[in-house]
């Protein structure tokens, strides 16, 4: 059980497996949100972007040791209990052994023309496709607003993939140049959905849900938009991916 505030209710259960993301919000405290945005403001400064970009940058720091403040993060915060709530029970959660920092800088008004799954290109050492059970992103800035740097996301799409890949074999994931651009296979998409909720505020997104980061309609020198990723496995996941990605729900529980 996590023992912070925040939970996955039967409703959120229900909107990710209908939709194939949620967010949930309270998850991290105010401290946390600081002392995260300190260790973000500390890798920017080691690795900077050139003075004068505006869009997205993006930082990949490995938990080569055991103490990585990200990885401290994901752990205070309960992020892994959290995931665990949406999988079936019994079905643990890995540790991740990297992050994502995503920011995006202002302005920046390129609106996604479609989305992309991640963890194709490149493969695995092994050849095995970079699949996943589920992204958490944890927002270190505030999301209410759209238009902020906000993740984009096609609801449903997670399903959609899934058959496709159920029709034509899970290695069709190995096939990247049959879902160019993106990559994402040509399946109906909808229309897209901005992902919205306070700092604090955790998203959990389905692996093969179409997604893309978005546009930030901010001021020149204002605040940019700032989230922890953590790529998700489910106990045994790299074992049974070709089953998982054909039949999209089996990792996760009904209620």
């Amino acid at each position: 059980m996590h023992l912070g505030v925040a939970v996955i209710t039967n409703e959120m259960r229900h909107a990710f497996r209908e939709q194939g993301f949620v967010v949930v919000p309270d998850v991290l405290t105010g401290d946390q949100i600081a002392s995260a945005r300190a260790v973000v403001k500390t890798l920017l400064e080691k690795k900077p972007y050139a003075e004068g970009h505006v869009g997205p940058y993006f930082l990949w720091p490995r938990f080569r040791r055991a103490n990585h403040p990200l990885l401290d993060l994901y752990r205070a915060a309960g992020i892994g209990q959290l995931a665990a709530e949406l999988l079936r029970p019994g079905l643990a959660v890995d540790d991740p052994d990297f992050a994502q920092v995503a920011t995006t800088i202002p302005p920046w008004p390129h609106r996604p023309g479609g989305p992309h799954v991640d963890g194709l290109t490149p493969p695995e050492p092994s050849g095995r496709p970079g699949t996943f059970s589920l992204l958490a992103g944890v927002w270190l800035t505030d999301m209410s607003r759209r238009h902020r740097g906000n993740l984009w996301a096609w609801p449903g799409t997670h399903l959609r993939f899934g058959r496709y890949l159920a029709e034509r074999g899970p290695d069709a994931l190995l096939r990247v140049d049959e879902m160019n651009p993106g990559p994402y296979p040509k399946v109906e998409l909808g229309e897209p959905t901005q992902a919205v909720g306070p700092a604090g505020s955790v998203l959990f997104a389905h692996y093969l849900l179409a997604h893309n980061i978005g546009n930030h309609d901010g001021a020149t020198g204002g605040e940019r938009r700032e989230t922890v990723y953590y790529r998700l496995h489910a106990a045994g996941h790299r074992e049974r991916w070709r089953e998982v990605v054909t039949n999209p729900l089996v990792e996760f529980r009904l209620t």
